[in-house]
């Protein structure tokens, strides 16, 4: 590869022009050298406007520097050119996915799957789909608020109460699932105030490898989180340490920013608790 990489850059040197800008970026994309690879596509775009391989990595790019409203914009571009583009159809299913628009996933990807014979990608995300659609309503007052900027005393001794300390709003709740979708820590309390977590830790269960393999196929890169609403409440996840999965959820109120850093909170949090051994 670091010879081709060579080759490609010479080449690229000789001739500015050379559409083999799209080889060297995709490469060093795969490197993760992705300054440079975002530079490289950049210049491509400006020279080959109408390429639509071109507007194609600058968003697969895009996504890997976490730029999502640039890899939207660039694959619209894409699907003017070329309305079929499969990369382009596979970009636009990632990021409505990521947004928790599971239907216009589908609609995106169901396409590449008649095209290219993938159906296990939207086979992933109807399952996904499914899964939100059957997640409890809101949750009642999960954990009384703390004061106390780290766990509360015995946070790490009783993995119920792994994240009471985080949880300082009515309606808010979370859980930790380990790769089969039993629960490791926190609990997750509905509307009722019952403790339902072994019943949502089933509805997600092999959630983390579905996604994960779909991603793989879309080539898009690893999945981070996902954001959605339910009938009753916000729910968001994200992967953890050896396949688990934090899931957290909030009354439909709650502004998705404080959705996003309480989710990552509590990805800390189960991170920190899952490398102590504690959980396993």
């Amino acid at each position: 590869m670091a010879d081709d990489v060579r080759r490609w850059s010479d080449e690229l040197a000789r001739d500015p022009n050379s559409l083999v800008f799209l080889e060297l970026g995709e490469a060093l994309r795969r490197q993760r050298q992705l300054d440079v690879a975002h530079k490289i596509a950049l210049r491509g775009v400006e020279r080959h406007p109408r390429n639509a391989d071109a507007h194609d990595l600058v968003a697969r790019i895009a996504v890997d520097r976490g730029d999502l409203q640039l890899a939207r914009e660039r694959w619209s571009i894409v699907l003017q050119l070329v309305p079929g583009h499969a990369g382009a159809l596979k970009g636009m299913g990632y990021l409505s996915y990521q947004e928790g628009r599971f239907n216009d996933a589908e609609q995106y990807l169901s396409h590449v799957a008649a095209a290219d014979g993938q159906e296990h990608v939207t086979s992933a995300l109807a399952t996904v789909r499914r899964t939100s659609m059957s997640l409890p309503a809101v949750p009642a007052p999960a954990a009384e608020p703390s004061t106390t900027p780290g766990a509360t005393p015995g946070a790490f001794d009783d993995p119920r109460r792994l994240f009471a300390d985080l949880l300082v709003d009515d309606g808010q709740t979370a859980i930790l699932l380990d790769s089969a979708g039993y629960v490791l820590g926190g609990m997750y309390v509905d509307a009722n105030g019952a403790d339902v977590s072994t019943d949502v830790g089933a509805q997600l269960s092999g959630i983390t490898d579905e996604v994960r393999r779909a991603m793989r196929h879309l080539d898009i890169g690893d999945w981070k989180s996902i954001t959605f609403e339910t009938q009753g409440a916000v729910v968001a996840m994200a992967p953890s340490v050896d396949a688990s999965l934090v899931v957290v959820a909030t009354s439909r109120a709650t502004p998705l920013g404080l959705v996003r850093r309480l989710l990552d909170r509590c990805g800390t949090r189960a991170t920190s608790w899952l490398e102590r051994g504690v959980g396993r």
